[in-house]
C-alpha cells in the first residue's frame, strides 16, 4: 500500500496505512474514539489522531517494530508520530473496546483495502461512544460529534437507546433522550 501524502493526509487515510500494515502482520486492530467521528462525519469533525485498540496479542515491542517499519517515532508509552506529518498522531489502546460498561455487543465494520480487512466502530456504536464520553465525562462536544455522525450515517436508534438503558446509570437515560431529541429537531 502506498504511504498517504503525509503532509495533507486525513485520518482515514493515515487509519487505512496502519492498520494495513498491521493486518499484513496478521494483527487485528480496531478503529475507536474521535478518528471514527471524522470518517463518518465525512470530514466535518477533525480529531487530530488516530485511536486504535490492538485486537490480537501483541507485545509492545511488536507494535513498535510495526510503527518503525513505516516510518513512525515513540514518542510516548503508546503514542507515535510519523516525521513528515505534523497534524495527525496514532495512539494504540489495550484491549478489549468497550463503550461505558458494554464490552460484549459491539458491532465493527470492516473496510477492506488491498486483499486485506481492517475494523472500525459501526456508526451505531460511534454514536454510543460518544454518547459514553457525553455521559460519563460531560463532554457537550461528544454529543455534538454524536449528532454529526447521525444526521450523515444510517444508524440504530433502538440499539443506542438499549445500550443507554443497560449502562445502568440514569445520566446515560438522560444522555440519550438529549441526543434524540437533538436528532429529532435536525432532522425536521
Amino acid at each position: 500500500m502506498r504511504a498517504p501524502k503525509w503532509k495533507s493526509c486525513t485520518e482515514e487515510e493515515l487509519w487505512k496505512f496502519v492498520a494495513f500494515h498491521f493486518a499484513k502482520a496478521g494483527i487485528e486492530t480496531i478503529l475507536v474514539g474521535g478518528s471514527v467521528v471524522s470518517i463518518y462525519s465525512e470530514g466535518i469533525y477533525k480529531s487530530g489522531d488516530i485511536d486504535m485498540v490492538v485486537n490480537t496479542y501483541s507485545r509492545m515491542n511488536e507494535i513498535e517494530e510495526i510503527m518503525r517499519g513505516i516510518g513512525f517515532q515513540k514518542f510516548s508509552t503508546r503514542y507515535f508520530k510519523h516525521p513528515k506529518c505534523e497534524h495527525l498522531f496514532v495512539e494504540f489502546l489495550l484491549p478489549p473496546v468497550m463503550i461505558g460498561d458494554d464490552a460484549k455487543n459491539i458491532k465493527l465494520q470492516e473496510v477492506h483495502v488491498e486483499k486485506y480487512s481492517i475494523k472500525i466502530l459501526s456508526p451505531t456504536d460511534c454514536i454510543k461512544d460518544r454518547l459514553a464520553s457525553f455521559i460519563y465525562f460531560k463532554s457537550r462536544e461528544c454529543l455534538d460529534q454524536a449528532l454529526l455522525v447521525a444526521n450523515r450515517q444510517k444508524f440504530n436508534m433502538k440499539d443506542v437507546e438499549t445500550w443507554s438503558k443497560q449502562e445502568g446509570n440514569p445520566l446515560a437515560m438522560k444522555g440519550f433522550r438529549e441526543f434524540k431529541d437533538a436528532f429529532l429537531k435536525s432532522i425536521a
